[in-house]
């Protein structure tokens, strides 16, 4: 006679369950809340207490001086008589101002150039180096040593450089027998003179940050592309830039904000010249206060920047939005 055996909830006959005490019941799902949701809980006073500084310092020096720039451009000012309020008469004399158009389109020459040269050099920059066996450190501390020097010290040394008698750059050229060339002196080698420079004084942190996100790259896959018998350029390509994609998106769009607020190289190498060709926007912001006194169209056209960079971040993040996240 066959005998048969119950068993408990796990599945096991009962005689050995038997012998075990019972499991204590799950805590009722209420008593599961606090853990599910800790974001229903506030911060606290205390919380407070270490926020409420940093708000406040924050606020006073980032928001504040903001809020009192959209009020200034809307005053007549010299920030020592009593400002007077003119409404819109700034931004009417901004838009008839025909430096500003000019400062526009030399600013927008200046992006480009920058994009096309100073965008792709740090990623061919850190992708070398990282194949680097020997002396990468040392070839690290050369790239970021152009960050490390004083920004009016490295213009004043690049000014030597485009001397047109004796600069650096010319006696290299007369050597074999070229040049002399007008750096500054000409308005069609003014601006991209001023595009090397800066392109070399801001490429070191670049290749440090994109050298950083090639650590991020699994070696699996180069591996994988030799054994394929993948080129340098189709490993780069397939390999190197999909894993960049989020990286470079941020600092182009960094990069674009950047150079459209380019200030110390037009200043220090050429003043705006030669006839007007490298005057920028943040140059005829300073103008227009410091020259002529005139804070509230200086401010008019720093509202007016800041817009305008804002319309093209939004932009640029909207495009670019499916391509970051594919």
């Amino acid at each position: 006679m066959t005998t048969l055996h119950r068993h408990d909830v796990s599945g096991r006959p009962a005689t050995e369950a038997a012998g075990r005490a019972p499991r204590r019941p799950l805590p009722p799902l209420r008593s599961l809340a606090p853990l599910r949701s800790p974001r229903r809980r506030g911060i606290g006073a205390t919380g407070w207490a270490f926020l409420l500084p940093t708000i406040l310092v924050f606020g006073y020096f980032a928001w504040w001086p903001i809020a009192r720039s959209v009020v200034l451009s809307f005053q007549s000012t010299n920030l020592v008589d009593p400002p007077e309020w003119v409404g819109l008469s700034n931004f009417v004399h901004l838009f008839q101002d025909p430096l500003l158009w000019t400062t526009v389109r030399n600013t927008v020459w200046f992006v480009l150039l920058a994009l096309v040269l100073g965008f792709p050099l740090p990623v061919l920059l850190a992708v070398v180096m990282s194949e680097l066996r020997r002396f990468g450190g040392l070839f690290r501390v050369l790239v970021y040593l152009p960050v490390a020097v004083p920004p009016v010290v490295a213009v004043l040394m690049w000014k030597w450089f485009y001397d047109p008698d004796f600069g650096l750059f010319n006696q290299v050229l007369g050597l074999v027998g070229l040049g002399p060339l007008p750096w500054l002196q000409d308005t069609a080698t003014a601006m991209p003179s001023l595009v090397l420079e800066a392109t070399w004084a801001a490429a070191g942190s670049t290749v440090l940050i994109y050298l950083a996100a090639l650590t991020s790259v699994p070696s699996e896959l180069y591996e994988a592309a030799e054994i394929d018998g993948a080129s340098i350029w189709r490993k780069f390509w397939h390999v190197t830039l999909p894993h960049l994609r989020g990286v470079l998106l941020i600092m182009l769009l960094l990069q674009i904000i950047g150079t459209f607020r380019v200030f110390t190289e037009p200043f220090v190498l050429t003043d705006g010249g030669p006839e007007d060709s490298t005057v920028t926007i943040l140059l005829l912001i300073y103008r227009y206060a410091f020259v002529h006194g005139d804070y509230g169209m200086a401010a008019a056209l720093g509202v007016l920047l800041a817009a305008a960079l804002g319309v093209v971040s939004g932009v640029y993040l909207r495009v670019t939005r499916r391509w970051s996240n594919a």
